[in-house]
């Protein structure tokens, strides 16, 4: 049997089940207010990335509605101990600078090795190495030669082993 209704009637009706369409799946998924947030599926949720900050967070869905856990950040951890350890770093200077006022802290230190200390000629850096003595070639060389000769051994050996003793 029709319900007879008046139009004003019928169209509040009708706005009454569109909105109440658009609440349900509006739960489908988790919003992204905007473009704020950009959302990637993952298992069962969604990983949500905060365009602003750079946090992350999963979300799931439960009967409750939807869910996001921010997922722990090693930055801000990294961060945080980065930050320890300049202070620290300020406090030790600090002292050291206390001990010993004349002391440079802020300077490397002096190299004291030559051959690693480019030599400047006519504007230009040039670096000098020092070229293998006779007696340095002559152990090389020896090293090198004996190392063939134990490598030619060990093939005839794998090979006499492999043919039974017979070469």
């Amino acid at each position: 049997m029709p319900i007879a209704m008046s139009p004003s009637k019928l169209s509040i009706a009708i706005a009454a089940v569109l909105i109440s369409c658009g609440a349900a799946t509006a739960q489908t998924t988790p919003d992204t207010e905007n473009g704020r947030y950009a959302l990637s599926p993952a298992g069962d949720g969604f990983l949500r990335l905060d365009t602003r900050t750079g946090a992350v967070s999963t979300c799931t869905n439960s009967s409750s509605g939807w869910a996001c856990y921010l997922v722990p950040d090693e930055r801000a951890a990294l961060d945080a101990e980065i930050g320890r350890l300049q202070v620290d770093n300020d406090k030790l200077r600090g002292e050291l600078a206390a001990r010993a006022p004349s002391a440079k802290t802020d300077e490397a230190l002096p190299k004291s090795d030559q051959l690693k200390q480019p030599k400047t000629a006519e504007g230009e850096r040039k670096i000098e190495i020092p070229l293998p003595s006779d007696r340095d070639m002559d152990r090389m060389m020896s090293f090198v030669e004996r190392a063939w000769r134990r490598l030619i051994e060990m093939a005839n050996r794998v090979q006499r082993d492999s043919n039974g003793g017979k070469i």
